[in-house]
Formats: C-alpha cells, structure tokens, sequence
C-alpha cells in the first residue's frame, strides 16, 4: 500500500486544477465550440477572447480599477491595523476585549447590509464611482480581519523586545518603524494576502459604488450576456485573466501563509 501512498495527494491536485484547466481551455475556445462541443482542447484554437479584452478599454481598465482600489485598501487597512493591534497586544484598558470582539462582529456581517448605506453616503459626499470609495468600504471588514492576524503575530513578539529598545534610547516611532515592523514582516505579509484576496474577488459592494470611472473587472464580466445568450469564451478568458493576480500574491506569501494561520488564529 505504501508503494501507492502518492496516488492520494495526487489526485487531489488533480481535482483542485481540473476547474482551472478547464476555464482555460474554454478561454481559447468560441462560444459556439463551447457550446456545441465537448472537447479537452480547442478544435479552433482562438486569441480573439485574450484580444478583445487588451483592446477594448471597458474590459483592460477593469483591472486597472480592481487592481487599484484593490492595493489602495490594502494599504489602508495594514496601516490602520497594525498600531491598533500592537495596543490590543501590548496594553489592557477598559473594554479592551470587547472592542476587540466588536470589530470582529462587523467581518462576520454580510456585504448586502452595508450597501446601500455606503451608496447613499457616497453619492452625498461625492465619493460614488471612485476607487477610494470602494476601498473605504472594504476596510470595514479588512482592518478587523488584520487587527486579528497582526494581534497574534505581535503577541509572538517578547514584550523585552520593547523594553531593550527604549533603554537604548530608540523613540516609540524609530522602534516601530526600524525594529518592530521588521520583526513582523511575515504577518504583515499574510495580513496583506487575506485583505487583498477578500477586496479582489468582493463583488457586491464594488458593483453597488461604482459605474463607469472605477468599475471593476469582476462587475464588468457579468455584462457578457447579449441577445445570442452568453459570450463564454470572453467570459473564460477574463476569469483566467482574474485569476493571475491572486496567484502572483499567494506565490510571494506562501512561506508565510501557514505561519499566519497558526499565529494569527484565523
């Protein structure tokens, strides 16, 4: 039985890649062999998909709109979190526990419940249709979801760390910055993972506070539906196209992934 151990995780693997092949054999395809044909590769072997998304700017400015919003959160949310779990780490104050409670109770509320809030304070203020008001949106479940993953890193930070840096005279802000930060770059490196993975594939509150200037790439593929039914080789080649950002991110996180679950009690 041993000598046929690999046949399990093999298989696996198989079953765990066979979607993406599948969704990538179907973006070299035309919707007519998708639909008329059942074939493991394209009989007409097409780049039209791949061309009318890199040249129609309504399809490639769909990235550059989730990729934008998409890194600005990020951003955001690491930097927000990452003071606010070192205090949640570090100091005890009244409420302590329950605020750290409280912000984990807004990432377990839905999207649907915050969307039409966020659009009617948006089109008030003039943020409806921009990548910030996207991005602002998506740190109501980002920071708390970092908050968590950075509280259990810092928390395996010694204490006596702090401490031998200010008896050497280092200011809170140098220590943070120079020492601190450093110390922790595998869990900030996870934390960005989670926040950029929930605000690519996020789907309803991009769509509800965007229209035209800052739609995303995941909105704008449910427009392929036209008289002659669904455009499912476009459809195919733009999910294919979705997916390469999130494995450039799991690719330069991935030591590190592990470690963020086991530290960071996700």
């Amino acid at each position: 039985m041993r000598r046929f151990i690999w046949l399990v995780p093999t298989l696996y693997i198989i079953i765990l890649m066979l979607p993406i092949y599948w969704l990538v054999n179907m973006s070299f395809k035309t919707t007519s062999e998708i639909i008329n044909t059942f074939s493991l590769y394209p009989m007409k072997f097409t780049l039209e998909n791949y061309q009318k998304i890199f040249t129609d700017p309504t399809w490639y400015m769909g990235y550059v709109n989730s990729i934008f919003y998409v890194t600005l959160n990020t951003v955001i949310s690491v930097t927000v979190a990452l003071p606010a779990a070192y205090a949640f780490s570090r100091y005890r104050f009244l409420g302590d526990k329950h605020l750290f409670f409280w912000l984990l109770t807004n990432r377990m509320a839905p999207a649907a419940v915050f969307a039409l809030p966020f659009f009617q304070l948006y089109s008030a203020i003039g943020l409806f249709d921009t990548h910030l008001a996207v991005a602002l949106a998506h740190t109501l479940f980002n920071i708390p979801l970092a908050v968590w993953i950075l509280e259990g890193f810092i928390s395996g930070v010694p204490k006596q760390l702090d401490e031998t840096a200010y008896v050497d005279g280092y200011s809170f802000w140098a220590f943070f910055i120079k020492i601190f930060i450093p110390t922790i770059a595998a869990g900030i490196g996870v934390a960005m993972f989670f926040c950029f993975m929930f605000s690519w594939v996020e789907l309803l509150l991009a769509k509800t506070l965007t229209a035209v200037a800052a739609k995303p790439i995941a909105a704008t593929m449910t427009r392929t539906a036209s008289s002659a039914g669904y455009e499912l080789g476009l459809l195919a080649a733009a999910g294919t196209l979705t997916i390469i950002p999130g494995a450039v991110v799991i690719y330069f996180v991935r030591n590190y992934i592990a470690k963020g679950f086991a530290l960071g009690r996700v």
